[in-house]
């Protein structure tokens, strides 16, 4: 069982795994390596000057990695609830986690396939979104979205900082107090 399973691994997914491994929680990312960041380049990502969409990518997943988050391949076909929390289906196995994060960037197919609620997206190209409240709760109980499936704006740093913030919040969640994560350098 994991604290949570993210569904992704681009800039919401890996900062949500980064932000969650590192507050010791037990966290599974699974994705299908097909995160659109991958064509990006990036001159707008603030403290970055410069880095291809791969190279963000891959540096996302070793930070979140440093801190024991576990990376699987596969696609996820199935998010549902049952009695001891979610079960995440892929083709190839079942994960179950107290929460889910959905980081799946344009891809919406766990909607119908899971009966989570869509509203139309507002972005270019972006059709639809999965329907979030302010937090990023969806409208099944412990599942959870970040990033551009959520709705906030395609740009890497956006993304990111989504992750993050949805992480935190399931954090605080499990923790029953607000979490709050300030390293601070030595003296």
């Amino acid at each position: 069982m994991y604290d949570m399973v993210i569904v992704g691994a681009g800039p919401a997914g890996a900062s949500a795994a980064l932000f969650a491994a590192k507050a010791g929680k037990k966290v599974l990312v699974v994705d299908n390596d097909h995160s659109v960041t991958k064509r990006a380049w990036v001159e707008n990502h603030y403290g970055v000057p410069e880095i291809s969409g791969p190279d963000l990518l891959e540096t996302g997943k070793k930070q979140a990695a440093k801190f024991g988050a576990e990376f699987v391949s596969g696609k996820v076909s199935g998010v549902s609830r049952g009695e001891d929390g979610i079960k995440v289906q892929t083709e190839e196995a079942a994960y179950d986690a107290g929460h889910v994060i959905l980081a799946t960037g344009f891809l919406l197919d766990l909607a119908e396939a899971s009966g989570l609620d869509t509203e139309p997206g507002k972005e270019p190209r972006v059709k639809a979104v999965f329907k979030t409240d302010s937090e990023g709760r969806t409208s099944i109980p412990g599942v959870w979205a970040a990033g551009t499936c959520a709705g906030v704006s395609v740009h890497t740093i956006i993304t990111a900082g989504d992750g993050a913030k949805v992480a935190i919040n399931v954090i605080s969640e499990i923790n029953g107090e607000r979490y709050v994560d300030h390293d601070v350098l030595k003296a």
